[in-house]
Formats: C-alpha cells, structure tokens, sequence
C-alpha cells in the first residue's frame, strides 16, 4: 500500500553531463556538449557533506538572498517538500551565491526559479538555479516528496513548458530532462572545477592549474 508521500511513479532520467571541452582531453562539437556521466572523473562523495569546505565556506548568510529562498521553501511546503539545507546555504551565502556565474566560461548566471511543478512525475517540482546566458541549457534541483533532491539539466526552460507543447506535437520530457548530479553540492564542485580548469587549458583570464585542477584532469590523461 502506498502512502501520501510515496510517489506511484518515479521517472528514471538518463544521465548525462552538460559542459563544454577540456581542450585536447575532452573534445565539444559546440559551446555544450553532454557527456555520459560514467565517463567523468570520479567524486568522493564524503567530501560533500554540506558545507562547501572546498569553495571555503557558504559565508554569512545575506538577507536579502534569504527572503526569496524563504518564500520558494514555503511555496514548497505547502506540497510536502523540503528545500535541502545544502542549497539554501549556498544561494543565501556571501561566499557562495554567484560563485558559479564567477567562473562559467560560458557566462552562466545563477537565476533561482519559484517552484516548477515536473512535467514527467506528478508530486515533484524543480527549481532553477542556473542557466547559461542564452539559455542554451538550464539547470534544476529536482525534488520529491519522500525527501529526494539531486541535479537535472534541460535545453528547456521548464517555467515556460507550454510554449514547447505545439499542437500534434508532444513534447519528448526524456530527451530533455538529464540526471547531471546526486545531489547540488556535487554539481556545484564539478561546475566549478571544470570551469576552472577550461580557462586555465584556454589561457582565459588570470586562472591557472593547481592540485585540484591537475587531479581532475589527470582522468583523462590516464585515457
């Protein structure tokens, strides 16, 4: 027997990873590319426990930031969701909010969306909170009642979803919706090192390679 908080349904999203090339290492045929996820440079997921050690911290939290995160998280509670805390640390931090749209090579900028109800699983919502600047991909937390959050990214942006439904022409959800990420500390990582790693492989401002940079890289040099 099912309860109000299990899902009678739940979508299994194709996982991939959009980004752009890593020089010579990992060629792109465009400014994006979308990758296999078993072909990316392993995490450790121990690392990500929530307070963005990596980045040096989330930072004071700025009210302002805060107010917006409080009205998308009531917005969520009244259909049974949670925002993860992980989340709202990084998008009402001093330290990390924009830290993302700081090193995008493709000028990404971070646009935190109200609750977007799931075209593919009725109960679960997505939230924007980072898009390219012409909005060739954009990325959402998925979230599910039973408490569930990780990463998707879409070529669509999903607060407009019924401009993409023409008439006789159904929308194809799973060619548009891909699992980039277990959960948004991990996307958040990844996003930032390889945009680090692309302007220092291109000689794009003043970045260059450290140890961080140099291991993650090391994936595809070993082939």
């Amino acid at each position: 027997m099912t309860t109000a908080t299990e899902p009678t349904y739940r979508p299994v999203f194709q996982d991939l990873w959009c980004a752009s090339d890593l020089g010579p290492h990992r060629p792109c045929g465009g400014t994006y590319e979308w990758y296999d996820a078993d072909t990316l440079p392993p995490l450790e997921p121990a690392r990500f426990d929530g307070g963005f050690g990596w980045l040096g911290g989330t930072g004071p939290v700025l009210p302002e930031l805060a107010g917006h995160l409080d009205a998308v998280a009531a917005e969520l509670a009244g259909a049974g969701i949670v925002l993860p805390a992980e989340f709202t640390a990084f998008q009402t931090g001093a330290t990390s909010y924009q830290s993302l749209d700081a090193v995008s090579a493709t000028a990404c900028w971070t646009d935190v969306s109200s609750p977007i109800p799931s075209p593919v699983e009725p109960g679960a919502f997505l939230v924007r909170f980072l898009r390219d600047q012409q909005d060739c991909v954009h990325w959402y937390l998925y979230l599910r009642p039973t408490g569930e959050a990780f990463v998707v990214a879409s070529p669509l942006d999903l607060a407009d979803a019924p401009e993409w439904d023409e008439p006789g022409v159904p929308v194809d959800w799973f060619g548009a919706i891909a699992r980039c990420a277990s959960s948004f500390e991990e996307f958040a990582f990844r996003f930032w090192v390889e945009n680090r790693l692309w302007c220092a492989l291109h000689g794009y401002g003043e970045e260059s390679m450290d140890d961080e940079l140099t291991g993650y890289l090391a994936h595809y040099e070993r082939g």
